[in-house]
């Protein structure tokens, strides 16, 4: 792992209400997944954390740190985001309090290693999707710059540590049929909550029965720009017992985005880096 904290800070003040050209359907997909990462993120950290007093290799213990500040500064982010979102009249706070419904049972009910099976699943996605968003500039073409800024920022970093909670599984003994079953309902729960987030955004905005919309968005996950289907065989590498994060190489895609970030004003907000992992 090699992941820097950047402590930023986006101005969401002044963005359009439908920031991705425009297009409705679209700009709901993104926004309806941002309803998942404060509450997501809040327990990836305390699933990992969970662990640290088991973690003996040190150079791991502070990548856990690292990790720990990146995710605290993505939920900040992201709850500015979603109040952005409040103020526009979409329904975040009632679908917010229904994420952290489904992750409280998790906490309560799950044991220790079933909840680090699910952060390893749920990093998984959030890398995966962040793979596909670095990949394709096209995805967030005509797309408000701060938002395109924001996006591109957090898919980076969700690469940068998405061997993380996998070490630490491994490192106390995390198990592959939990992994494996963790894997199975992740998958279906959260899509199917996106499907629900996204028919409620569209309710709002008046689009919730229109084929033209619904076409929209489904022809830019998965036709033009597309990539959600190469996204298949690196989410099914997943259920390989000798599967690794690390076997997925993000890492020229980093650099491509890391020399952005070093050359964009739109990224000199806040403190640009706090501490980096050796």
């Amino acid at each position: 792992m090699n992941a820097t904290v950047r402590n930023l800070r986006f101005d969401l003040r002044n963005i359009p209400r439908h920031w991705h050209g425009g297009r409705k359907s679209v700009t709901s997909f993104f926004d309806s997944l941002s309803v998942f990462f404060p509450a997501g993120e809040r327990f990836f950290v305390a699933s990992v954390r969970a662990y640290q007093d088991a973690i003996k290799d040190d150079a791991l213990r502070f990548e856990v740190r690292t990790f720990c500040a990146q995710e605290g500064i993505h939920s900040r982010e992201h709850e500015n985001y979603n109040e952005r979102l409040e103020g526009e009249g979409y329904p975040i706070d009632a679908m917010e309090k229904r994420v952290e419904a489904s992750l409280a049972r998790l906490t309560k009910y799950g044991s220790k290693e079933l909840q680090l099976a699910v952060t390893c699943a749920l990093e998984h996605f959030t890398a995966l999707m962040g793979h596909l968003l670095l990949g394709n500039p096209k995805l967030l073409e005509g797309a408000d710059p701060e938002m395109a800024a924001m996006w591109r920022w957090h898919a980076a970093e969700e690469n940068e540590h998405k061997c993380l909670p996998y070490d630490v599984y491994k490192a106390v003994g995390g198990r592959y049929p939990v992994r494996v079953a963790a894997m199975i309902g992740a998958t279906t729960i959260f899509w199917a909550k996106v499907v629900g987030h996204q028919a409620q955004m569209m309710r709002t905005d008046g689009t919730l029965l229109s084929a033209d919309e619904w076409r929209a968005v489904l022809r830019f996950l998965f036709i033009d720009p597309g990539g959600m289907f190469d996204l298949w065989g690196m989410y099914f590498d997943y259920f390989r017992p000798g599967f690794h994060p690390k076997d997925i190489d993000s890492s020229a895609l980093l650099d491509t985005w890391k020399a952005e970030y070093a050359a964009a004003p739109v990224y000199a907000h806040g403190t640009p880096a706090l501490a980096q992992s050796a």
